[in-house]
């Protein structure tokens, strides 16, 4: 039986903002890797018009409203998703790291500038 989509239901904001936050840990401007396996975020992205910038992509700002919302993040930790300081910072666990939201095409576009 394959794995099963979203297994920890969360909801569409809860998965958008693990997106973003997952895109986040890729890039060394906004990330440093742990020696237990997380990735701290220090640096989360500010609107530019309609959309932001989150590491080499783009996100339109509806998409991104989880980024500060203290109760996405309360779930996204209760889950075992992230460690949090809301809303100065966080760290991605290996879990958080591995989730499969299946909607990161639907929201991170490529950028154009």
């Amino acid at each position: 039986m394959p794995p099963r989509t979203n297994p920890l239901k969360l909801n569409s904001l809860q998965l958008k903002t693990l997106v973003m936050f997952q895109e986040l840990a890729r890039h060394p401007q906004s990330a440093s890797r742990q020696d237990n396996g997380e990735v701290f975020l220090s640096r989360l992205p500010h609107p530019h018009g309609d959309h932001f910038h989150v590491g080499g992509k783009v996100a339109l700002s509806k998409d991104a409203t989880g980024l500060a919302n203290q109760a996405v993040w309360t779930v996204l930790e209760r889950k075992g998703l992230i460690r949090g300081s809301f809303p100065f910072a966080l760290s991605l666990t290996p879990a958080g790291l591995a989730y499969d939201t299946g909607i990161a095409d639907q929201i991170l576009h490529g950028s154009d500038h």
